[in-house]
């Protein structure tokens, strides 16, 4: 499975990038994945390139190729003026907009104080729902305090978890039916929900 990460952070080293990094590397240990990732600083220059003339530049076009054919999206902004940065806006601009659609998506973000926090709710989440993506129950947020205090560890391997059972299927982990031979059931448990596709809801009611 290939998990592509898209990271927002323009410093170098980047709170944003290590955010991203340790979310990835918390997937791969729950289910192994070929990660990517997707730095935008170094994409800035053609992504405003994209805009003028309408065609994306040998590394931007590797990008949104990468984006459209992942599994699963690990999407990590700095937050500027209380919400995402421009430049991870004009990325998810230039891609086209049903290539989110459907795919399970980790939102999260970094900032200077926890009261950006509902930046999560406010903004990013509101984003790939219009953008028709799965996004996972837990966000995560890490404001400079964050790192190295108690918490934020729980929020990376929590999200991480919600992302990789998505990302594995519906049938993941899950056990045959007895006695018919049949496939496992396609049914996945994400926290403390359970994922039941809509067409065996719908079989099941006209059973």
């Amino acid at each position: 499975m290939k998990l592509v990460v898209v990271s927002a952070g323009l410093s170098v080293p980047s709170s944003t990038r290590l955010l991203a990094d340790r979310l990835a590397a918390a997937v791969d240990r729950t289910t192994p994945v070929d990660i990517q990732v997707v730095e935008l600083r170094e994409l800035a220059v053609e992504i405003a390139h994209n805009f003028t003339n309408g065609f994306p530049g040998r590394g931007l076009a590797a990008a949104l190729d990468a984006v459209t054919e992942a599994d699963g999206l690990i999407v990590v902004t700095p937050v500027f003026s209380a919400s995402y940065s421009g430049l991870f806006k004009s990325f998810f601009d230039v891609l086209d907009k049903d290539a989110p659609a459907g795919k399970p998506v980790l939102i999260a973000a970094t900032g200077g104080t926890p009261r950006h926090s509902m930046v999560l709710e406010h903004a990013l989440r509101p984003l790939f729902a219009y953008l028709r993506a799965v996004v996972v129950p837990t966000a995560v947020y890490a404001a400079s305090e964050d790192w190295g205090a108690e918490g934020l560890p729980e929020r990376i391997e929590r999200a991480a978890g919600e992302l990789a059972a998505l990302m594995a299927g519906p049938s993941a982990g899950r056990p045959a039916r007895a006695g018919d031979g049949s496939e496992p059931a396609p049914e996945a448990r994400i926290g403390a929900f359970e994922v039941v596709p809509f067409e065996e809801r719908l079989a099941a009611l006209r059973a």
